[in-house]
């Protein structure tokens, strides 16, 4: 379910108050907990945080890097974390986190699902946010990148 909105407070406005209510206090945990350098915007039909094509224009399909975004999906919400997915070590500590919380898991490919925000640990998010830099977060790109180029060869 993806959003014409256009700024991220269009966005907030379309939603049910009960959404709205969740996704904006999402949002802020990973506005506090975002470092220098990502921009939010609305990108994908969902808020998200990425790095600025000036910061890096060299990105395969020519459009800005994806770290982390943020939607309202039709039978859930869904907090999208591309960090920790491309960090194994990073990824499983994350999932012991969220265990340790006491809430269930419901994770998809690069993103967790809830249906409201008691089921989210939001300090685990904040801290999986908090977990790459922009440079750190580039570096780990250009890694992947490089190692899906040599086995394609």
């Amino acid at each position: 379910m993806q959003s014409n909105a256009s700024t991220v407070v269009e966005y907030l406005n379309q939603l049910p108050d009960d959404r709205r209510t969740a996704i904006s206090k999402v949002r802020d945990t990973i506005l506090n907990h975002l470092p220098k350098g990502f921009e939010e915007v609305m990108n994908w039909g969902m808020i998200t945080y990425q790095v600025p094509l000036k910061t890096y224009p060299d990105t395969y399909n020519g459009k800005a890097l994806m770290y982390a975004a943020l939607a309202s999906q039709k039978h859930y919400m869904a907090v999208y974390l591309t960090g920790i997915y491309m960090d194994d070590r990073l990824r499983n500590q994350f999932e012991q986190d969220y265990k340790r919380s006491g809430k269930r898991l419901n994770a998809g490919k690069s993103c967790v699902r809830f249906k409201k925000l008691e089921d989210l640990p939001l300090d685990v998010i904040g801290k999986s946010i908090a977990a790459f830099d922009v440079e750190k977060f580039l570096k780990k790109y250009e890694e992947i990148r490089d190692q899906e180029k040599r086995n394609s060869l």
